[in-house]
């Protein structure tokens, strides 16, 4: 039976750990940096690169013609000069067929942090369902390490949430052994009716909500609207298979 363990933030990676042993990470940012990924992949996106910080975006968007990429971030929930907004309905317009160079607070440290595991799988409420039925083909000798990215040192409550529900679906499809964090996530989860209020309680949803980018709370909030299992390759994020859900 695979174990599943959960981290409440991306400061509780240990990556010379993590890369002891066989284990498999799904890292989630539920606000906004995963469901950006998942959506602009969902949205025609050639591929994702998650980075470290701006400067690491810079200079990769200038290998790039100008209509070949798009260069999106955030710092500390703030606009980057240069930058779009790191916004899933922002993106969705003009991504078909493009790399989206993506660096945020958490979400794209917490996939970089992440990268010493064996495969690494990016979730978000969007693509739980077909994440979970893609983990089913784990062998039994692998752990599933669940990263929330957390808030700037900071455990986020749309993480755990989002963890939770992501083990909600595991366990639809398999039986898992637990540890206490992410049974934690699992009975918070169950607990909880509306999906969107939630998010919108949340610290970066009270955010989000200040400067209407309600729009964006409601994709977020999406359960299982898209099937595919997008996977980080050689440091950037592509669609590794598309599930039925």
């Amino acid at each position: 039976m695979n174990k599943i363990h959960l981290l409440m933030k991306k400061e509780d990676i240990r990556e010379e750990k993590i890369a002891d042993g066989n284990k498999i990470a799904v890292v989630l940012d539920i606000l906004l940096a995963t469901t950006t990924i998942v959506s602009a992949l969902k949205d025609g996106a050639k591929e994702v690169i998650p980075v470290l910080h701006s400067k690491e975006a810079i200079e990769l968007a200038n290998q790039y013609q100008q209509d070949e990429c798009i260069l999106a971030g955030e710092l500390d929930a703030k606009p980057l000069d240069g930058f779009v907004y790191p916004s899933p309905t922002l993106i969705r317009e003009s991504i078909n067929g493009k790399t989206l160079i993506l660096s945020t607070t958490n979400g794209t440290v917490a996939l970089r942090k992440s990268s010493s595991v064996n495969k690494v799988y990016i979730a978000s409420m969007l693509n739980n369902p077909a994440v979970a039925s893609s983990l089913q083909k784990v062998s039994e000798d692998q752990t599933i390490l669940i990263i929330c990215s957390g808030n700037s040192g900071e455990m986020s409550l749309e993480d755990f949430y989002g963890a939770g529900h992501l083990i909600d679906c595991l366990l639809k499809n398999s039986e898992y052994e637990l540890t206490d964090a992410a049974k934690t996530a699992l009975y918070f989860y169950r607990g909880q009716k509306d999906d969107y209020e939630i998010l919108l309680d949340s610290y970066v949803g009270k955010l989000l909500d200040k400067y209407n980018q309600h729009a964006d709370l409601r994709v977020a909030s999406s359960k299982g609207i898209t099937s595919i299992v997008p996977i980080l390759k050689d440091g950037k994020v592509v669609v590794e298979t598309i599930y039925s859900i």
